[in-house]
């Protein structure tokens, strides 16, 4: 268990005026991976990219627990961004999954919630993420003398350059050689409870929410619905044409049009 008095979870700023928007990256994601989307965000809002634990510049915890995860991200929003007014709360993937859990728990927090391709529900097939962190793991960093030689390196078994270059971002040169910036290791030993949803005692979470699917993805079903409702009872959902799981980087203007429609009508 991480100490919150000292857990540091770096984040950036995007914008200086109008209502406050948090976003929350997915698995081997990074804050910046928002940046194109907060900006277009603005004026009407401005936002703050955040670093999840064990990504990008933010610590590393022990173990991987969501509801770890959300109560940090809570106290760092509620010593910032949220501390005059809650947020408008928006994750992708694994960070949507800390944001479900951070608004049941955290709900004055919390404006609005948009959860990005992901469901409240456990036993998710993992095995495109196992994949892709076994292929990581393979990487001698020993012998990488630049930053092209792990992308040829991993060019069999990841064929896809957008894929091999959004998994790369987490590799560091420094005078010592390559490292790893995300927490690799745990998040590979981890991968079942990243897969999981915990059980909470809380109620429900009666602020309105927006779930955005990809069309192409298979990480929102008709049958997580029920439980959707039953935590979420205020949910609404929309399925964006040709995006598969990164939904917001491969239709990026769908996505923040229909972000921008929903966020505004909490201004409404």
């Amino acid at each position: 268990m991480a100490d919150a008095r000292s857990f540091s979870i770096n984040t950036t700023e995007v914008g200086e005026s109008g209502s406050p928007v948090a976003f929350l990256h997915g698995l081997f994601g990074q804050g910046k991976n928002f940046t194109q989307i907060a900006k277009a965000l603005q004026p009407d809002f401005r936002s703050l990219l955040v670093d999840l634990p064990n990504h990008g510049k933010s610590d590393w915890t022990d173990s991987f627990d969501y509801i770890e995860l959300a109560d940090l991200i809570a106290k760092k929003l509620r010593s910032g961004i949220a501390a005059q007014e809650p947020v408008h709360l928006v994750g992708h993937s694994m960070g949507g999954k800390v944001a479900m859990v951070l608004a049941l728990r955290h709900p004055d927090l919390v404006e609005r919630l948009v959860v990005v391709d992901i469901s409240p529900v456990s036993g998710g097939s993992m095995g495109e993420f196992e994949h892709l962190l076994n292929s990581l793991a393979s990487l001698r960093l020993e012998n990488l003398s630049r930053r092209k030689d792990a992308d040829e390196a991993l060019a069999e078994a990841i064929p896809q350059r957008t894929v091999r270059g959004f998994l790369l971002q987490n590799l560091r040169s420094s005078d010592d050689g390559f490292r790893w910036q995300a927490n690799l290791e745990l998040l590979r030993d981890e991968l079942p409870a990243i897969g999981g949803f915990p059980t909470l005692s809380a109620d429900r979470f009666e602020h309105p929410v927006l779930w955005l699917a990809g069309q192409k993805s298979p990480y929102i079903k008709p049958e997580h619905a029920p439980v959707m409702r039953e935590l979420f009872p205020r949910t609404a959902q929309v399925t964006i044409k040709d995006a598969g799981h990164w939904v917001h980087s491969e239709q990026p203007e769908v996505f923040v049009s229909v972000l921008r429609n929903f966020l505004r009508a909490g201004d409404s």
